[in-house]
């Protein structure tokens, strides 16, 4: 998580740098959420306002606001605020947005936000990704299972160290299905879509390339989280996303347990992995006697 920063912390160079686009900045308004930048303010400008996220260059973080820089010019304006313009100067790389207006998605059942969202998730399908560099989602998921989260964490849920090697086996057969060249966002959490008459999706700092039915999928375990049934929130899934419903199901079922064996060491205690977790418990039982711990 970034220490968040004041626009008036930034270096005079910087500011004035930014004002080169923008016109003088009459005032500063920064939102309440957000953890992964150092700078995220809303600046009111001559010509409207305009929405800046920024990080200092050697921070870790780097990297991900670099990657909106790669992905923004080929986001069509319908589905993402537009980018703008960039700054890198005095240690800083700050990222100019087109202000967009809304509020974050409601994903519960019944929800007016549901067309909407499913509406912005054809359109993610529907866009091409950068030609270059290719950030393929299935070599980002074998590194980390390779890796790091080989095994559950301590105290984990029961079930999950009851059946923790039916889940590893699982899980281990998700990168093979996961190869494509979509656009997958990767991260459609609620606080990133912003909801008018239509639904705008910000914070691609984790796109990648992959099988156009991996957001559908991690876009179920937000469902579930929301409080939708687990097969409701299968097939709403599928009656809005084709890829999705021709999925053969070993798929579907090694990418949930994958989400819980990555999910539990990395954000423990979690709705969203919880869900996660319930998601698989219930796919499993479609093909195995488990252990009910």
């Amino acid at each position: 998580m970034a220490t968040r920063r004041d626009w008036h912390d930034l270096p005079e160079g910087v500011r004035q740098a930014v004002e080169q686009h923008t016109g003088p900045v009459s005032e500063a308004t920064s939102p309440d959420g957000g953890r992964n930048s150092e700078l995220a303010v809303t600046l009111t400008t001559p010509s409207g306002p305009v929405f800046c996220k920024g990080i200092t260059t050697g921070s870790p973080l780097a990297a991900m606001h670099r990657n909106e820089l790669t992905i923004g010019p080929h986001l069509p304006a319908d589905l993402a605020p537009r980018l703008r313009w960039n700054v890198e100067q005095d240690d800083w790389l700050i990222l100019g947005f087109e202000h967009a207006t809304g509020h974050h998605a409601d994903l519960s059942p019944d929800s007016d936000d549901l067309p909407a969202v499913a509406d912005a998730l054809t359109r993610i399908r529907r866009t091409a990704p950068p030609p270059a560099p290719r950030r393929p989602m299935a070599n980002q998921w074998t590194h980390a299972l390779k890796t790091e989260l080989a095994t559950p964490p301590p105290n984990t849920d029961p079930w999950s160290t009851t059946n923790t090697d039916l889940i590893t086996d699982w899980a281990a057969k998700a990168p093979d299905h996961m190869h494509g060249d979509h656009l997958i966002h990767s991260d459609l959490n609620p606080a990133n879509f912003l909801i008018t008459d239509t639904a705008k999706v910000i914070d691609w700092a984790w796109w990648r390339t992959g099988a156009a039915w991996i957001d559908p999928a991690l876009f179920v375990i937000r469902l579930i989280a929301a409080g939708h049934q687990l097969d409701a929130a299968e097939h709403w899934a599928a009656q809005r996303s084709p890829d999705f419903a021709t999925t053969p199901p070993d798929a579907l079922t090694a990418f949930a347990a994958s989400a819980v064996r990555l999910w539990e060491r990395r954000f423990p205690n979690t709705p969203t992995t919880t869900a996660a977790r319930t998601w698989t418990r219930h796919r499993m039982n479609r093909y195995h006697v488990l252990n009910t711990c």
